[in-house]
């Protein structure tokens, strides 16, 4: 374990009416006494504020309030000092200084919650949902991640585990006594949890797609041929002109990417250049790019009129850049000139798309905004369809989520040696193994690499 006492800005850098500096580590309190007037803080009762100056020497910095807070009760489990000044950056910068000075040293990024994470107050799965907590835009988010960091995953991983760990043992044990040829766990009851750790874990695997979402959002592509409609579309989505539209084709050249909160969950809306065939270079680039996008969207809103368009263009479009994962709502545009759903081109659409490719058909008129409610709501149902059932334990970190897919292919691997009656040594192997990557969400299984690209996404203060 690190003995260095450790310091840094808690607080966002610029000026605000107050800012903090944490102090963590055996001597924080005898390197913050050494600069604080006031009251001699290793006496202090823990969870005490006091107020004072700090000292540069016989220079007064700054008037501040100082908390205190007494090893093992703090976020560390370490001796902590929370000094709260007025919000300069420039005290700030002096105040650091001093503790520097005074033998303190400045924090690394994420040490404070590294430290919290190997003292053993937090696991490695709450560490990271600190990270989230702080980083969430929106509620959703929020939610599952205070659920993380009050050990949701933590508790269900470890459920897991515990079932695992019983069985393996056994197995273990049958290793030491191969020579007698015996069974200490029975391969019935082991089948059978098997089953339902297999169950369980892809029913965390599956909810993923649901916490990716609502984690960092929706990439929605809005596609079309030129002059659809694609940029006055956008502009009704955000009820702000954030896109040049004009009569004249081929106007957007580039993407534009702007996110809309729809109901807490964040849509990342991207207006693309229109798809066709062209000899202009730089709109080549732009349909290009309109493709890429199209590769990596979770909706695709693909918006046609049936005075430019015939329908065989819009189910080609969709045959060429349909994939399971991708959700695909046909918006029938400009119906204040076009009419309603009610007709040939649409029903033609309806009988060939809707059954095979399950799309869904939306009439909407961009430039009145008719039926942009009626989409914004089709969207929050694509983000509503994506929760499996209503546990709270939703996965939203991609390593937690290639961990719990190595784990459930090392138990698929437990269930097929169990059936061909495999030698004891390779259920022992697999069953180490499957208990491995679950070890490693919580933490208990990791090394020094994988802890250092964690720790160092968090901002130093933390």
């Amino acid at each position: 374990m690190n003995h260095d006492t450790i310091c840094a800005l808690a607080t966002a850098n610029g000026v605000g009416a107050l800012g903090i500096i944490r102090v963590s580590g055996n001597k924080a309190f005898e390197i913050v006494n050494r600069c604080f007037e006031g009251k001699n803080l290793s006496k202090a009762e823990s969870h005490t504020v006091h107020y004072g100056f700090i000292k540069d020497g016989d220079e007064q910095i700054d008037e501040v309030m100082v908390s205190v807070f007494k090893a093992p009760r703090t976020f560390t489990t370490e001796n902590s000092v929370e000094i709260s000044f007025h919000g300069s950056p420039h005290i700030a910068k002096k105040i650091l200084e001093v503790l520097i000075k005074n033998g303190a040293r400045m924090a690394k990024a994420g040490e404070f919650t590294m430290r919290a994470f190997m003292n053993g107050r937090i696991d490695l799965s709450q560490a990271e949902a600190i990270a989230d907590v702080i980083a969430s835009e929106n509620e959703a988010s929020r939610k599952v991640a205070l659920n993380q960091l009050k050990g949701g995953i933590s508790n269900e991983i470890s459920e897991l585990r515990g079932d695992l760990l019983n069985f393996t043992s056994l197995v273990e044990l049958e290793l030491d006594f191969a020579e007698e040829d015996v069974e200490f766990a029975d391969r019935t009851a082991m089948k059978m949890l098997l089953d339902s750790l297999e169950t369980k874990l892809s029913a965390l695997i599956d909810s993923f797609q649901y916490g990716n979402a609502i984690k960092n959002g929706v990439d929605v592509a809005i596609i079309g041929k030129p002059n659809a409609g694609k940029s006055t579309l956008l502009n009704a989505l955000l009820k702000e002109e954030r896109a040049i539209v004009s009569d004249i084709a081929g106007t957007t050249r580039d993407t534009i990417e702007e996110i809309l909160h729809i109901k807490g969950t964040a849509f990342r809306f991207i207006d693309t250049a229109g798809i066709r065939e062209t000899t202009d270079e730089i709109e080549a680039i732009g349909v290009q790019k309109a493709k890429e996008k199209i590769a990596t969207a979770k909706i695709l809103l693909y918006l046609y009129d049936e005075f430019d368009s015939r329908p065989q263009e819009v189910i080609d479009f969709v045959k060429e850049f349909y994939r399971e994962d991708l959700k695909i709502i046909l918006l029938h545009n400009k119906i204040d000139i076009n009419g309603s759903l009610e007709n040939e081109f649409d029903q033609q659409l309806a009988e060939t798309l809707v059954p095979v490719y399950t799309t869904t058909l939306l009439p909407i008129s961009a430039k009145d905004q008719t039926g942009i409610e009626a989409l914004k709501t089709e969207l929050i149902h694509y983000v509503e369809n994506l929760k499996q059932d209503e546990s709270n334990v939703i996965i939203t970190n991609q390593r937690h989520y290639e961990a719990l897919q190595k784990s459930l292919e090392s138990v698929t691997r437990v269930k097929s040696a169990i059936s061909q009656s495999f030698h004891t040594e390779l259920l022992a192997y697999e069953l180490r193994y499957a208990l491995e990557h679950l070890g490693e969400i919580s933490g208990e299984f990791t090394n020094d690499e994988v802890l250092g690209n964690i720790f160092s996404k968090f901002c130093i203060g933390k």
